[in-house]
């Protein structure tokens, strides 16, 4: 990227912003906007000015009335994110690798992240004739394929609505559901299964399967999926998949501590 590119796309504020986050350590939990001002070598308005924006978005906390600011909840919250996500991934892989080599087929698994479906791993079939577009670190519609229907599924109604208002359902191909009344009726299916089987909702010629992932709170924090050619797949073959698929996310959800899972 040339010099003047770099440039036009900086932002002065977003940089002083983040230094405002960096500057709260451990030794360092509470500071006022004199003390960020003398860190940061900035003017104390501009500090207040962006410590205020920070605040009103839940990445700092003010004390009372006084200039004293420590980190906000939000920080705990996406850190909480980002440490699932590794801890998770970490924790599936082997399982994920052991699913691939049963099935001889593409398998993932997804999070949902700021209202997106994540993927946060993928094992590729290296003898399948096609490559799917989802890779690590891809973001779609909560709603795709079929590990963002297991997740919406067992979330409150109340955020199923919020997250299709946001984000309303599309056609991508003529199995697509796009009526929300009907979406949800398939996602009280799923959460009473405790699978899906995504028959061409996302893509034509494909169909995969899925399940959730439980962690030690009780609650789902991930899933594994499996997708195929729809052409090549046989009813035996979709039942085995969907039984080993189950299988893969029971045995991940013990090694997270999930208590029912566990004791299976």
């Amino acid at each position: 990227m040339k010099q003047a590119e770099r440039k036009k796309d900086y932002n002065r504020s977003l940089e002083r912003a983040l230094q405002i986050l960096d500057a709260f350590t451990y030794d360092r939990q509470v500071l006022t906007s004199v003390q960020l001002s003398e860190i940061l070598g900035l003017p104390r308005a501009t500090v207040l000015r962006l410590c205020s924006t920070l605040v009103n978005y839940g990445y700092l906390k003010q004390e009372g009335e006084a200039r004293r600011y420590s980190l906000g909840m939000r920080v705990f919250e996406q850190g909480t994110v980002v440490f699932y996500s590794l801890s998770i991934r970490k924790t599936a892989s082997p399982h994920l690798v052991q699913l691939q080599e049963k099935l001889a087929k593409t398998v993932f698994l997804a999070v949902l992240d700021n209202d997106e479906l994540v993927y946060i791993d993928k094992r590729e079939d290296p003898r399948s004739i096609i490559g799917f577009t989802s890779k690590i670190g891809a973001r779609r519609p909560p709603h795709w394929g079929m590990c963002g229907p297991v997740l919406m599924a067992y979330l409150p109604d109340e955020e199923v609505d919020r997250l299709l208002q946001k984000t309303p359902l599309k056609a991508y191909t003529k199995r697509s559901l796009t009526k929300n009344e009907d979406f949800k009726a398939w996602l009280r299916r799923i959460k009473e299964d405790g699978t899906v089987i995504d028959e061409e909702t996302s893509f034509e010629g494909i169909t995969g399967v899925a399940a959730p992932i439980w962690d030690f709170n009780d609650r789902v924090v991930a899933s594994v999926g499996a997708a195929s050619m729809s052409s090549s797949l046989s009813m035996e073959e979709l039942r085995y998949m969907l039984k080993e698929v189950l299988k893969s996310a029971h045995a991940i959800s013990a090694d997270l501590e999930h208590k029912e899972h566990i004791e299976e």
